[in-house]
């Protein structure tokens, strides 16, 4: 499946077009499924800069097709505006919603159904009701039948022999079996003009002793007897159960401080700490789809116990390892467990363990035994951006670096945009962008990210970047919003265009360089005061745009390529962010599919300042009059250190690294 500027396409497997959907001409496209299974097309148009993306296409339009319009078992009826939801013939509605079997038998959704249905339950036979005439499945449009050419009765048998099945449908027509396995949707109630018709069946379990519809009055007497009693003893039960773990708890705890109330670094929690790691599998931090929970002593063996090291950042090291399924893994260390450490790991837990992107790097599972928090990433063996730009191997073509900051567009408009949630990176650098095979690019470290809803998307209190690619509004009580990661992102684009950090002078370690890198800057840099930023501005003043490119390239590349991304780059670092492209418009123009900004000069004189604060010394750091301004300036326009903001701004909380997978 894709899109263009002309609608949609569906392939087959072949590479051919089945299926073409015609939507107006648009220069961006982004396709969302949503949690209900709803698919959406949105567009957006060049023609009104300041409009969000539109929803031009949604399938299906009824509810009805759905796989939950109503609660489980629940019949939906399609009307002219809205759609109502009943329970079939022979089924009544619970409390929580949903249908269950009016005869008093054990409805499909129960655990024991599938036990029973496989021999678990000697006392408990299973037997099927009959759902009405014109009722069918959602899945049974679209699914392929389990067999064909069979009876009914074959198609029942092959049910009642499957531990998963909950019911069947069979079509008379063509004599075809449709089964339905593990969890019951929603049914729906057909036209009247659809000609094909199907009977269902719900598989029930029934005591083996008694029909379920004898018995049913001495059945109630015995039920309102035993409830009050066996409520009772279950109360008692979870009050004394309470009552020891309570007790235990704070004997532990008074022994604890005991021990330990003159060491200042108790309360955080070290690796030395081996007492909870047996009993904390990490329930205090249960979060609703949460990936795979791994073992330490499994992460343990699939590192070798922490050989392979290959990265590091603010929060721990990064360790290759290999799963028992022989899956590649990167594992991160979270080698400071405080306060700071724990919130980046939730978050990142949550965040990324939800999203599915191809340009945004796959949380696999995580450890939280004890003190130990470990994070478990798919592996990217390219490594960063960061490595293959500026280390000493062979110098990344024209094409190949343009590929990559589409890559890294990509991933960033889907958190921006393509997210239930708005999502903040806080912390774009080419040390966050990672490479594989086949040209694979994903954005890595949602440490700094944080989930915004509408009315909080200008509320931050304590946030961390890396200096170099803070945005202005780092320096003042300004919000931070999708614009700061634009910002950042332009920042990048420039190394990329340059092969080299914008800090003369700047290794990835925040050493000096060795001269004669191959990656050499132009006479026209030097003379920028070591500040590639202001030398691009005063480059596009001149119209001189290939001498800002990689010299190691040798002229394989074009000036009005190189025209083309410095112009896009200098809109992104505008200072207002209002100013800069949304990363869905970044996104349109590398593409090729809209027109590139004229950069607005004017909004980038900042850049002048800091490039001479660049050059103070730190003293001017939190000096009196204008020596604190640029001292601010200075560390905006810095090397690869954390820096850091609190802002009055009463809000939510966001931490993170500086750290990266590979």
């Amino acid at each position: 499946m894709a899109t263009n500027i002309t609608g949609l396409n569906l392939y087959s497997t072949e590479g051919k077009v089945v299926l073409h959907v015609v939507l107006p001409t648009s220069d961006f496209r982004i396709v969302k499924l949503d949690s209900t299974g709803r698919f959406h097309v949105f567009s957006y148009s060049a023609a009104n800069a300041s409009s969000i993306l539109g929803d031009e296409f949604t399938a299906p339009t009824s509810s009805c097709d759905l796989p939950f319009p109503c609660q489980s078992l629940g019949v939906c009826t399609a009307g002219a505006n809205d759609s109502t939801c009943s329970c079939p013939a022979r089924f009544v509605h619970l409390e929580s919603g949903n249908c269950s079997p009016a005869n008093g038998s054990l409805p499909p959704s129960s655990s024991s159904t599938s036990s029973a249905s496989c021999g678990g339950d000697s006392d408990l036979a299973t037997s099927y009701i009959q759902l009405g005439s014109g009722i069918d499945y959602f899945a049974n449009k679209f699914a392929s039948p389990a067999t064909s050419g069979n009876d009914i009765s074959a198609c029942q048998n092959l049910c009642t022999g499957n531990c998963t099945c909950l019911g069947f449908f069979y079509r008379n027509s063509s004599k075809s079996c449709y089964l339905m396995r593990n969890q019951l949707g929603s049914l729906f109630k057909r036209n009247a003009g659809e000609t094909w018709s199907s009977i269902g069946y719900i598989k029930t379990l029934v005591s083996g002793s008694s029909p379920p519809n004898s018995g049913g009055t001495s059945k109630t007497h015995l039920i309102a007897i035993l409830l009050p009693t066996v409520a009772a003893f279950l109360l008692s039960f979870v009050v004394v159960t309470a009552g020891i773990i309570w007790w235990k708890r704070l004997t532990t705890k008074e022994i604890n401080l005991g021990r330990h109330k003159s060491s200042k670094t108790a309360s955080l929690g070290t690796d030395d700490d081996e007492s909870t790691d047996e009993n904390d599998g990490g329930s205090d931090i249960l979060i609703p789809g949460l990936p795979t929970r791994f073992t330490y002593k499994e992460l343990e063996a699939a590192t070798n116990y922490f050989r392979n090291k290959i990265g590091s950042g603010g929060f721990g090291a990064v360790y290759k390892g290999e799963l028992p399924d022989r899956t590649t893994v990167a594992v991160k260390r979270i080698e400071c467990a405080g306060l700071q450490g724990r919130k980046e790991f939730c978050t990142e837990i949550a965040i990324i363990g939800n999203i599915r992107h191809v340009n945004l790097v796959r949380l696999r599972g995580f450890c939280a035994q004890g003190s130990r928090r470990l994070l478990v990433y798919e592996y990217m063996n390219r490594s960063s951006l960061d490595r293959s730009l500026f280390g000493v191997g062979p110098a990344l073509e024209w094409q190949e670096r343009v590929d990559i900051a589409g890559g890294a567009a990509r991933g960033l408009a889907y958190l921006h945009a393509g997210c239930d949630h708005k999502i903040i990176h806080c912390d774009v650098k080419p040390e966050n962008i990672l490479l594989h095979d086949g040209g694979q690019v994903k954005i890595s470290d949602f440490g700094l990210a944080k989930l915004l809803s509408p009315e909080q998307s200008g509320l931050f209190t304590t946030m961390r970047g890396t200096r170099g690619y803070l945005a202005p509004e780092w320096l003042t009580n300004a919000a931070i919003s999708d614009r700061t990661d634009v910002y950042s992102f332009g920042m990048v684009l420039l190394e990329i265009v340059h092969g080299r950090k914008n800090r003369s002078g700047a290794s990835e370690e925040g050493e000096e360089e060795e001269e004669g890198s191959g990656s050499g800057w132009s006479s026209a840099a030097a003379a920028g005061g070591g500040y590639f930023p202001l030398v691009a501005l005063e480059g596009h003043e001149e119209g001189r745009y290939l001498q800002l490119a990689d010299q190691r390239l040798e002229g394989r590349v074009r000036e009005e390529e190189v025209a083309r991304v410095v112009k896009l780059a200098l809109c992104c670092l505008h200072e207002e962010p209002r100013l800069r492209p949304s990363m869905a418009v970044v996104v349109g123009m590398l593409e090729g599919n809209m027109e590139v900004w004229e950069p607005k000069v004017e909004s980038l004189n900042f850049l002048r300042l800091y490039g001479r604060g660049f050059m103070e010394p730190p003293a001017a750091v939190g000096g009196g009059g204008g020596s604190e301004r640029v001292g601010g300036v200075a560390a905006l326009a810095g090397g690869d250190d954390t820096a850091s903001r609190t802002s009055a701004v009463t809000g939510h909380v966001a931490d993170g690294s500086g750290s990266s997978n590979s």
